[in-house]
């Protein structure tokens, strides 16, 4: 990967794209951030404040450029999950395929995740699940931190074990969130900016619905792609329509794991790693945007099941890989083709979403069978229990008459 990197600059790398992101963008923010306020007027800003301490951490790097921190911070942060998935994969009932799944997995994606910091944002979600077993606290506090980056990490709290320990998980996260936040707000000018441009952005060309609208391009559909809030977007009739129809599935996908969770019986040690790639896989495929970064994220969850012999996500990991692979071909190697919408690209971007939306029906299918199974078959057994084991009453004298009859 880093090799890749120092390569940046190849046409089938991109032309310098993928690491222009941090020495341009990442590197004008760090500028506006060091000077105590968040870039408020930037379209392109669109993250929580939690966001800027990770883009202010390379400058705290002695010696280094900017860049050169940058990196040298995401590849620590890279070999600390390596670390923590291969300690949990050592532990009894537990296996080193997570580890695995990360090393091989990631690599995939060529250097791109050398250059964005979503590498650092997974780390929070597999720190929170892996702290599990040993500290709800510090589960719910590294969820809530790590929410404060990037919102999703939120999600790796919703399938925790109802009881005294869920709630006090989710009470620590409630009040590290709150704190953090005051934090922020204290010390920084415009921290919520990014809630202004959040709700401006589009249909990005590599959502599910900007898969749709560039096949529908073919069929005569008069739109056009357009670069917009830090990525590139697709514009013209319907396009608002196909936008409110992904908040509404994103909606529906939210309740759907509400009701996941109030019915579910049955928990595993694996049951909350399950639950949070579930989760993470319903909001990707029904979101306006999927950057090929947010694979990030659901290779650090995959690994997560993997550590455990009780997953029931071992096949979705695998569509998550192909899907991971796919990704790394549409960008940056063909990314021309998807942006001009060509056959080529609308293939490329079908195959891949089309994995990432089976992996998503098939994740919560499973998460859903695994949770119901036990209760169903305990519910068998104990009847025929009761079956067994209720005494025969003697039959009343006209009953014998009747039985004959």
């Amino acid at each position: 990967m880093l090799w890749l990197l120092a390569h940046n600059n190849e046409r089938s790398l991109g032309h310098g794209s993928v690491a222009r992101e941090v020495w341009r963008l990442y590197f004008h923010w760090y500028g506006v951030l060091s000077h105590g306020a968040f870039p408020a007027h930037d379209t392109l800003w669109q993250y929580p404040p939690g966001a800027g301490a990770v883009l202010l951490a390379p400058g705290l790097v002695p010696e280094l450029s900017y860049f050169q921190a940058f990196v040298a911070l995401t590849l620590a942060t890279d070999a600390l999950v390596t670390a923590v998935l291969a300690r949990a994969g050592r532990r009894p009932g537990r296996t080193l395929l997570g580890a695995a799944l990360w090393t091989g997995g990631l690599p995939l994606l060529l250097h791109l995740p050398l250059a964005r910091y979503d590498v650092e944002v997974t780390a929070f979600a597999v720190l929170s699940l892996l702290a599990l077993q040993r500290s709800t606290r510090a589960c719910g506090a590294l969820a809530a931190l790590g929410a404060l980056v990037k919102v999703w990490p939120a999600l790796v709290l919703l399938g925790l074990e109802r009881g005294r320990p869920t709630r006090r998980a989710w009470l620590t996260a409630a009040l590290t969130g709150t704190v953090t936040l005051a934090v922020f707000v204290v010390s920084f000018r415009n921290p919520l900016a990014f809630l202004r441009q959040q709700g401006g952005r589009g249909v990005q060309i590599e959502s599910l619905g900007g898969t749709a609208l560039s096949l529908a391009r073919h069929a005569g559909w008069p739109g056009t792609s357009r670069y917009q809030y830090g990525a590139i977007e697709l514009v013209g009739p319907h396009v608002h329509a196909v936008a409110t129809a992904s908040l509404a599935l994103t909606a529906a996908a939210f309740a759907l794991l509400l009701v996941w969770r109030i019915r579910a019986r049955h928990w595993t040690p694996a049951t909350p790693y399950d639950a949070a790639l579930s989760a993470a896989l319903l909001f990707t495929v029904t979101s306006r945007v999927i950057s090929p970064q947010y694979m990030i994220w659901l290779l650090g969850l995959a690994a997560v099941c993997l550590t455990s012999r009780h997953t029931t996500q071992r096949p979705v990991a695998a569509l998550v890989l192909a899907a991971t692979a796919l990704s790394a071909v549409a960008y940056p190697a063909f990314y021309a083709e998807v942006v001009h919408c060509t056959w080529t690209g609308c293939l490329l971007m079908l195959a891949r979403n089309g994995l990432l939306a089976t992996a998503a029906v098939l994740s919560l299918t499973r998460l859903w069978r695994a949770t119901r199974r036990r209760e169903d078959t305990a519910g068998v057994r104990m009847t025929a229990v009761r079956q067994v084991a209720r005494p025969r009453m003697p039959a009343a004298p006209g009953s014998l008459r009747s039985d004959r009859g």
